[in-house]
């Protein structure tokens, strides 16, 4: 059985004939205006109220049934001691619960990353203290650079004040 090769341009041709067939699917949901100044508006909302229906020249399919319901929803729906929100009202609350749920889990998810970075930090500086800490206890000799660039070797007091600042970050690192 021969196995069929599709030339790369034939592949092309097929792809872009899919995504024509698809585009009016994606534009239906459009809204298309002409505004105060005469420029043609494309939005997937509503014009501002205010714009005559004369300026108006496409409304999405869906969207038209779902703008005509609402009123005739709310306007039918009794009243339970005058409190009942309309549904508009619930979903634009639902949306701003939802965004505001996704802004703590986004500031949650930036605080874990913090802290776990700090967490890398605190054991990477535990790991080195705890390195230097035996270098000092092995009795190397150990030199430093001064400010005038020469070199000095640790002295007894030297080294016993090395070893108390290296026993603080351990302290302090290695939780």
């Amino acid at each position: 059985m021969k196995h069929a090769h599709y030339a790369p341009h034939v592949l092309a041709l097929i792809l872009t004939a899919g995504a024509v067939v698809c585009t009016p699917a994606l534009a239906s949901g459009q809204w298309k205006w002409r505004d105060a100044n005469g420029s043609i508006q494309y939005s997937d909302r509503p014009p501002p109220q205010g714009t005559p229906d004369s300026a108006i020249l496409a409304k999405p399919r869906a969207s038209t049934a779902r703008i005509v319901t609402q009123p005739v929803q709310a306007a039918s729906a009794p009243v339970a001691g005058g409190r009942a929100a309309p549904p508009a009202a619930k979903a634009s609350e639902n949306e701003l619960d939802a965004k505001r749920r996704k802004l703590e889990e986004e500031e949650k998810a930036k605080q874990q990353a913090e802290e776990a970075k700090l967490a890398k930090d605190r054991a990477e500086n535990c790991q080195r203290a705890k390195a230097y800490e035996r270098t000092l206890n092995d009795g190397i000799r150990i030199s430093r650079t001064n400010a005038q660039g020469e070199r000095e070797i640790l002295d007894d007091k030297g080294r016993a004040d090395e070893m108390r600042r290296t026993q603080d970050a351990i302290q302090a690192n290695c939780k």
